[in-house]
């Protein structure tokens, strides 16, 4: 180990010390630590531990008792590839369960719609089959690895396992180590009927069928099972094993192609190379990924069980996602039974994906990428008056976007049509997913992303609305009939529409005038924002339309949007706040419909009007009603957005930055007297540390990354010092409200102390209030 007078700077991160901040320290000592400035932090190797690791090590779910469903069982993926381990339903002490499901495998047999035509298709599973009876596992799923280890016992011995989906190879890789009474353990694929999972749920399609058997082949001691499809292509499981000594070590591939039949000389191939490698081979370049990937942010707080929460769900969003990857359908690349075999884009889809951009994870921005390669499947979802000049989204879609057709259907195909009553009425979901591509271009001020995919989308978008609104005899601008999300019924002036509408407007003009267009629509996008009619209300907040009171529990926050995610009414005024109190408390106050979706929405509006403990409140409520063993969550079958929603939850207490105000810690309660953030991404393109100790935010550094406005309400109480990444004093104004304003060029960076002050500006985890239990299925 290195001394710490001989301090290191790893390439990936420190594999030793904590994180010091470059800036406000003597050259001299700023030469020793070797502080980087590229983040405006460098890696500082002194001390016995990392903070990364501590965390990640701390997060590890581990398994004393055999999980029996997938809801209770480790997980491993790569945005494509995804495996689900549990005991095998009915052989429980017999077998393990290893699903092998991919995020591509659909059929495309678009005339039966998204949810049977185009539909995740089920792959199989392989069955790890001891010799003897299994009596327990002793696992654990290490998050900095993404890698499952340790023993699975029987009544005849022990296997020792270890198994990683690959990062880069996609392949799932399970090396067994048996002991002489388990020697013969055996592994067995059993594939799936090729058939939409909502085919166990709803009735079939008039004509529709499951596709034929999948076909066992033997190529050159590689296993396939060959899937062949009504409508063409194919999607093929190969498998090989190969044995190291006393080590055996399974290599799986899937492959799907459309529709042609290569998918099998893909799969063949890949399988022939990586089992080449041993699974220490394997397992390194994996591990490189996984390392660089947690050290792009840092949070930790001191409730044991929600930090390590927050860090399962980063490992599971890098497990479901990648910019490359389908966009995340509702049970990401793990496919269980479920009747939502499919994209959903009514909030699943955007709720999925907000924690990206906080946790710096911008790679994993599958939306943005998505909607710009298939805006044309867009234009084909709309009734064909309006494909000229409008764009939407449908409730469901494949993973190209596809519905199924912009016609009227008993599963509802298309995207509604307002003033008529379609059975897929939402108009508004592709809007609200050009709010998620917004956030991308607002946390890194990318302007390619606000040039070449929000402002021509979102104007096609805006622009459907556009053919409908009408002038009342009030002289406002009207909405006819419209949807908001699963509430039930039509109303005029949706509140779900009108907010998107006014958001979109808005968010036009602003791009625009950023881009140096001269839009010929944008009188009209005034217009719409002075006239348009007021958002429906009553004595209890906020109404699902004009036509509809919200008088019954309700899951969604269709009706809310405007207070968040779209940040257009955030209390500014008394009037303002107390209608966001009273419609937040009348939307939870009815219990029966509501979900776990429910909670970490009321936790989210909680942080904006700066309530820590209701947030608090509401995400208790979330964990101890909804969320299961390993984190993940159900709603009839499995759904993932929730727990990954509820990380953006937490993001909302800690730091928020709508309105061109970086707001540190505004929602944080009372027990969490202590927290550190590292290279927390911010609209405007900041990275965000900070850190808070007994009650008091010790520090903030903010670095530029592209020269935007700096406005932050740093919460440090009385004088300041505000200095540059040299240790130098930095100008600043008064903001008002608490905050000051920066000027920051590109890469230049800002430290805000108490006036005096020199705090610690080590990057360092904090103790944990009380002992809390792992999760996954600890010892009782």
């Amino acid at each position: 180990m290195p001394s710490p007078s001989r301090r290191t700077v790893l390439a990936t991160g420190s594999a030793l010390g904590g994180t010091l901040l470059a800036g406000a320290l003597p050259a001299q000592a700023r030469a020793e630590a070797g502080a980087g400035m590229g983040t405006g932090a460098g890696i500082d190797a002194v001390g016995d531990s990392d903070p990364w690791r501590t965390v990640l090590d701390d997060a590890d779910l581990v398994w004393q008792r055999m999980p029996k469903t997938w809801y209770e069982g480790p997980y491993l993926g790569n945005g494509f590839l995804g495996s689900g381990i549990y005991a095998e339903p009915g052989r429980e002490t017999a077998a393990v369960r290893f699903n092998v499901q991919h995020s591509e495998v659909q059929d495309h047999r678009p005339r039966f719609g998204s949810l049977f035509g185009l539909a995740r298709l089920p792959i199989g599973h392989f069955t790890l089959e001891p010799v003897g009876t299994i009596t327990g596992p002793d696992w654990r799923l290490g998050l900095r690895d993404a890698e499952l280890t340790g023993t699975l016992t029987t009544d005849r011995g022990t296997l020792t396992i270890r198994a990683l989906v690959h990062t880069s190879h996609s392949v799932l890789a399970v090396e067994v180590t048996p002991s002489e009474g388990e020697r013969d353990f055996r592994w067995v694929f059993h594939p799936a009927e090729a058939i939409s999972p909502r085919a166990a749920f709803r009735p079939l399609p008039e004509g529709y069928a499951g596709n034929p058997p999948a076909e066992i082949e033997q190529h050159d001691g590689i296993s396939a099972a060959v899937q062949p499809l009504l409508s063409g292509g194919q999607h093929v499981t190969a498998w090989r094993e190969r044995a190291r000594g006393s080590r055996r070590t399974l290599y799986v591939h899937v492959a799907h192609s459309y529709p042609k039949s290569t998918a099998l000389g893909r799969a063949l191939a890949v399988i022939r190379g990586t089992s080449q490698l041993p699974y220490d081979g394997l397992a390194l370049t994996h591990r490189v990924w996984w390392h660089a990937f947690y050290r792009k942010s840092f949070l930790s707080l001191p409730d044991a069980r929600v930090q390590r929460f927050y860090w399962i769900q980063l490992y599971k969003t890098a497990s479901a996602a990648r910019r490359d990857a389908p966009v995340m359908a509702t049970s990401g690349p793990w496919l269980e039974s479920t009747p939502w075999p499919a994209t959903w884009w009514n909030l699943n889809v955007q709720l999925e994906y907000w924690l990206i951009h906080g946790s710096n994870h911008l790679e994993l921005d599958a939306v943005t990428r998505a909607l710009s390669e298939f805006r044309d499947h867009l234009t084909a979802e709309m009734a064909p008056a309006y494909r000229a000049d409008s764009l939407g989204v449908p409730r469901t879609t494949d993973a190209y976007l596809v519905n199924g057709g912009a016609t009227s259907n008993a599963e509802g195909y298309g995207v509604g049509i307002p003033g008529q009553d379609p059975p897929t009425p939402e108009v508004g979901n592709l809007t609200w997913a050009l709010h998620n591509v917004w956030l991308s271009y607002r946390h890194t001020m990318d302007e390619s992303i606000l040039r070449d995919v929000l402002f021509p989308l979102l104007r096609k978008a805006i622009n459907y609305y556009l053919h409908f609104l009408e002038p009342g005899a009030d002289g406002k601008l009207h909405l006819p009939a419209t949807f908001s999300p699963e509430y039930g019924g039509n109303s005029r002036d949706c509140n779900y529409d009108l907010m998107l509408l006014t958001w979109g407007c808005r968010t036009l003009l602003v791009s625009a005038e950023l881009l140096g267009i001269d839009d010929e629509s944008a009188p009209r996008w005034r217009e719409v924002l002075d006239r348009r009619a007021a958002y429906p209300t009553d004595a209890n907040g906020f109404m699902i339309g004009a036509d509809i009171p919200f008088a019954k529990s309700h899951r969604h926050y269709s009706h809310l949007l405007a207070v968040y995610p779209l940040y257009e009414l955030t209390g500014r005024t008394a009037d303002e706040r107390a209608l966001i109190e009273r419609s937040l408390a009348h939307w939870v106050g009815f219990e029966g419909a509501l979900q776990g979706y429910t909670f970490t929405g009321a936790a989210s509006m909680s942080a904006l009007l700066g309530k820590g403990e209701d947030a608090l409140t509401y995400l208790g409520q979330l964990m101890s009603r909804f969320i299961q063993p390993n984190t993940m969550y159900k709603e009839s079958g499995p759904v993932i957005e929730t727990p990954l929603s509820a990380a953006q939850s937490l993001h909302d207490m800690v730091c928020q930055s709508w309105g061109g105000v970086i707001r540190v810690f505004p929602a944080l309660p009372a027990a969490w007297a202590d927290l550190t953030v590292h290279d927390f991404r911010t609209q405007g393109a900041f990275l965000l540390s900070a850190v808070r100790k007994g009650g008091v935010t010790r520090w903030v550094r903010l670095v530029s990354e592209a020269g935007a406005p700096c406005v932050v309400r740093h919460g440090i109480a009385g004088a300041i010092d505000v200095r540059d990444g040299r240790g130098r004093p930095l100008r600043y104004e008064d903001a008002g409200d608490g905050a000051i304003q920066v000027a920051l060029r590109k890469g230049e960076s800002a430290l805000i102390t108490a006036k005096g002050d020199r705090p610690d500006l080590r990057i360092t985890p904090v103790e944990p209030n009380e002992e809390a239990p792992r999760w996954g299925l600890p010892t009782p």
